[in-house]
């Protein structure tokens, strides 16, 4: 790893959770430069969800950049965006009953996200948003102040105004609904909450922590946008394009946003962001909000092909069986070991485990590594181990994946036991 500590910036992140230098991949497999092989749950942070170097995409791509057709073209007309816009619209939209434009934005999330505030004050005239406690949304400016991770808010940078936090579903215990207590701040007119313009949320917070909103508190808080004259805006970057078994992460709930932000999966693993906004908001002026790869062409042909997977309930199907042997896992490993007090978290193909003892689940993560899975880290102190596979795993492997997870918190367990046995036996024979 010589080369990326000498030249690399100390900004880097991931290499240091998993040290090794990788070099070929496909479906939920990476291998290192020695050959080794690694079953991913970590999929590109949710980038991955149809696998890597899914053979659908590979084959479009290389017959695409035979025929030297468009790779940059700015938000100009393309082919390849022509062909992506009407596969969405009659494979996603349509059959959802749903009508949405679609403005692509530079392609990142954060981006999306950026934009996506831009308009919402724009259109109401008004500065505030209402985010919620565990939120991320992006590391740029605008994103970074509705993202609550003390991790990320710096007083050195950050713009903390025009943002008003509350608590997300299930932050303050089961008894408290926080969506009457979002309703009493914005009914008291001397509760120091600005009417915002819009309401921004994730349906699950993935890097808060594998938090699950309910239904029932989703569809409340689309009432209360509703009733004050508030947009609600979706955050499904992570968790959309079939993370949870639907296309889109809000489905389960029959809920309608006003503005959608996709991006990660939808590009297959390549850079593509999109911003989704009922017709009436979109009004934007001509380059109202630009960037030079607002629009990558080789992005539009992947997510193309990959959107082939929404024309039948197949993927769907798959992805709740998949859900059961996850979850039945994760619950035999929180029953096995009660003293470690975990909890089990998640829906489709995103679920957590979290283990509130300092350190345990940073252990377990860097023996699953030593084991060759690739599972990374949530919450505010990284307590939740994330198990983040492609949509696309096979089954034999993804229960191949949860054997090392099991495997590593029992390594972990017996590590802990013996210090504390040996803590014990000092204690008990001084000098």
């Amino acid at each position: 790893m010589k080369t990326f500590k000498e030249h690399e910036s100390q900004v880097r992140s991931y290499i240091r959770s998993f040290p090794a230098i990788f070099q070929k991949a496909k479906g939920a497999t990476v291998f290192d430069e020695q050959g080794k092989k690694y079953i991913d749950f970590f999929a590109g942070a949710g980038t991955l969800n149809y696998g890597h170097n899914n053979p659908l995409v590979s084959e479009a791509l290389i017959n695409y950049l035979k025929e030297d057709y468009i790779i940059h073209g700015l938000d100009q007309a393309t082919a390849a965006k022509k062909v992506f816009l009407e596969k969405f619209y009659d494979t996603i939209l349509q059959p959802r009953h749903m009508e949405y434009k679609i403005q692509f934005t530079g392609p990142t999330g954060t981006n999306a996200v950026e934009s996506a505030l831009k308009l919402v004050r724009m259109v109401k005239g008004r500065s505030n948003i209402i985010a919620f406690t565990n939120a991320f949304h992006g590391l740029t400016m605008g994103s970074m102040a509705v993202t609550a991770n003390e991790f990320y808010r710096d007083e050195a940078f950050i713009n903390r105004a025009n943002v008003s936090f509350m608590p997300f579903d299930g932050y303050l215990g089961e008894d408290v609904n926080t969506a009457h207590y979002l309703r009493k701040f914005l009914e008291d007119q001397s509760s120091g909450v600005d009417l915002p313009a819009a309401v921004l949320l994730e349906t699950i917070q993935a890097e808060g922590g594998i938090n699950v909103a309910s239904a029932e508190w989703l569809r409340e808080i689309e009432q209360i946008c509703k009733d004050f004259d508030i947009l609600l805006i979706v955050d499904d970057i992570q968790v959309g394009n079939g993370r949870t078994g639907t296309f889109f992460s809000f489905e389960n709930a029959g809920i309608n946003p006003d503005i959608i932000t996709l991006s990660k999966s939808i590009g297959g693993g390549l850079p593509l962001s999109m911003v989704m906004m009922r017709g009436e908001l979109d009004q934007w002026k001509p380059g109202e909000h630009t960037g030079t790869f607002r629009g990558n062409n080789l992005a539009f042909v992947a997510a193309t092909e990959l959107l082939s997977y929404w024309e039948n309930d197949n993927l769907s199907k798959a992805v709740y069986n998949k859900e059961k042997i996850i979850k039945e896992k994760l619950t035999g490993i929180k029953n096995q070991y009660p003293e470690i007090q975990a909890d089990v978290r998640g829906r489709g193909m995103i679920y957590g485990l979290k283990v509130p003892l300092m350190g345990f689940s940073s252990s377990v993560s860097e023996e699953a590594f030593s084991r060759y899975l690739l599972i990374e880290l949530a919450g505010a102190n990284d307590d939740v181990l994330k198990l983040l596979p492609p949509l696309t795993i096979e089954n034999d492997l993804l229960r191949e994946g949860l054997q090392i997870i099991e495997d590593s918190v029992q390594v972990v367990m017996e590590r802990r036991e013996a210090i504390l046995e040996g803590l014990n036996h000092d204690s008990q024979n001084p000098g």
